[in-house]
């Protein structure tokens, strides 16, 4: 009971950013102004200073990162080969791929988990950002280009999706805070408060901003007359189970196997990581499926699914691991 009270009041923010947006009481317009907030300014600052306060060697923990990395590449790999099968576009079937194994870390992990677990989780958590950022963004798009062969086409799916890492400020806000970090230097007083202002406001507001990008997913798709999911939207029910119950039993049992095998991973920092990989998909998916030409439709529905779903799947992997 202790654990659902402590996981309830996440979940309800996004409700309540969910109704608020398709009540139309928060206009449409104002979420991408919300979703910038937060992106830009205050899970930036809040990056920034989890950042500078975790040390190098554990952000950089080849351990972590090539467990994460590994059980991220099976998922995706269970993913994007059926619906290529199936008919899916490797342009569909990547993103496809990427929301099967990209969790709301960022939005939703960082608060939740260090309420559940403590501030410690902070660590492993950003170091599965810096993969999911760096290495299977990057992944995901470079499949997506497999549909157009043609000369320099290797070139351009390297070059796009090296820019796009480049263009987002969450890795650059975790290298700059752990380069600040080594220094050993405070920051000047009133720079400090307005960091740790926007840092605090970062969790209420990007819960809020989830449940109203999510209403706002849903109903330009009835608008403009779409079914959710498009013409092949029979693997969303697969996609969902790949992301809650897949994902976070891949990464366990890698994980167990690297502890058996005596490598440097520790029994909380393998919590930790299954929690994160236990968590709804991302929603900047979405808008990342917007902008390649991807059916957004399917892939807001493994959103919503996943969030719907999750308070339940992810309850449940905390009874069992904390």
């Amino acid at each position: 009971m202790q654990i659902v009270s402590v996981i309830i009041p996440f979940f309800a923010l996004v409700l309540i950013g969910f109704l608020a947006a398709r009540s139309r009481i928060l206009p449409l317009e104002a979420v991408a102004g919300l979703n910038t907030y937060v992106l830009y300014f205050a899970l930036t600052a809040l990056l920034f200073q989890l950042g500078a306060q975790t040390p190098v060697a554990q952000l950089l923990d080849p351990t972590l990162m090539g467990l994460w990395l590994i059980a991220g590449l099976v998922v995706m790999a269970a993913a994007v080969l059926p619906a290529v099968r199936r008919g899916h576009t490797w342009l569909d079937g990547s993103l496809g791929g990427l929301i099967a194994i990209l969790p709301n870390s960022g939005f939703m992990g960082l608060p939740l988990i260090a309420a559940l677990v403590g501030p410690d989780s902070a660590g492993p958590i950003i170091t599965t950002l810096l993969v999911d950022i760096v290495a299977m963004q990057s992944i995901a798009i470079a499949l997506s280009q497999r549909d157009h062969a043609g000369h320099g086409s290797v070139l351009q799916q390297i070059g796009s999706a090296l820019l796009r890492v480049v263009k987002n400020p969450m890795p650059w806000a975790i290298v700059l805070g752990a380069a600040w970090g080594v220094t050993g230097l405070s920051l000047f007083g009133p720079i400090d408060d307005v960091l740790s202002m926007l840092a605090t406001s970062a969790t209420p507001v990007a819960l809020f901003t989830i449940g109203a990008v999510l209403a706002r997913q849903q109903m330009r798709a009835r608008e403009a007359g779409q079914r959710p999911g498009g013409v092949l939207s029979s693997d969303i029910p697969w996609l969902t189970a790949l992301k809650l119950l897949a994902h976070p039993i891949i990464v366990w049992v890698l994980g167990w196997a690297a502890i058996r095998a005596g490598l440097p991973l520790t029994d909380a920092t393998l919590v930790v990581l299954v929690l994160v990989a236990a968590l709804p998909s991302a929603t900047n998916a979405s808008m990342l499926a917007e902008r390649l030409g991807a059916d957004n439709g399917r892939i807001a529905s493994v959103i919503l699914a996943t969030t719907a779903l999750g308070f339940g799947t992810f309850t449940l992997a905390v009874a069992l691991t904390v």
